[in-house]
């Protein structure tokens, strides 16, 4: 078969986590909720908003984006 240009898509199973937060983070993720909804018109659960919470520190994260360069993230 030929190459393609587009690659094989990753694997996109999502992965379920649960973690346990102090009463005062977990307030100030419900007023940033409540931020968010001002701002676009949409209420999201706290639930939804965290993995792009999450994505977002880590993008802009340059220390972190430094040591992943280079590197291939190994399979789990």
């Amino acid at each position: 078969m030929a190459e393609l240009k587009l690659a094989r898509l990753p694997d996109r199973t999502p992965v379920k986590l649960t973690i346990a937060v102090l009463p005062d983070l977990h307030q100030r993720l419900a007023d940033y909720a409540a931020a968010y909804a001002t701002a676009y018109g949409s209420q999201e659960p706290v639930a939804e908003l965290i993995p792009a919470m999450l994505a977002a520190f880590l993008d802009s994260d340059r220390e972190f984006a430094k040591s992943q360069r280079g590197s291939i993230p190994t399979p789990r």
